[in-house]
C-alpha cells in the first residue's frame, strides 16, 4: 500500500467545491482545509506508486480550480500512541 499527501493550491473562492470533488475520488482517504502556503491537503492511498503516478496528475490535478500541487510520500506510519510516547520522552510527571 502506498500513501501520499498531496498539498494543493486552489482558487480561494472554490476551496469547498475543490475539496469535495477531490474527496469523491475513491483513492482519497481524506481532504483537509489548512492554513499556510497550501489550501488543501489530501491523504491518498493506492495499491502501489504506479497507481499514484496516474491518479495524481490524471484525476486530482485535473480539478479545474487547482493551481499547483506538491506530493509527499509516506515511508512509515506511527500510531498516535507512538507519537504521544515519543513527544513525552524526558518529561517528568
Amino acid at each position: 500500500m502506498a500513501t501520499v499527501f498531496v498539498l494543493i493550491k486552489t482558487d480561494p473562492h472554490g476551496i469547498p467545491e475543490a475539496a469535495q470533488e477531490i474527496a469523491n475520488i475513491p483513492e482519497v482517504e481524506a481532504v483537509y482545509s489548512v492554513t499556510g502556503k497550501w489550501d488543501l491537503v489530501a491523504m491518498v492511498k493506492a495499491a502501489d506508486f504506479e497507481d499514484l503516478a496516474d491518479l495524481i496528475p490524471g484525476k486530482i490535478a485535473k480539478v479545474a480550480t487547482i493551481h499547483d500541487t506538491e506530493t509527499m510520500a509516506a515511508f512509515r506510519t506511527y500510531s498516535s500512541v507512538d507519537l504521544e510516547a515519543g513527544f513525552s520522552l524526558g518529561l517528568d510527571d
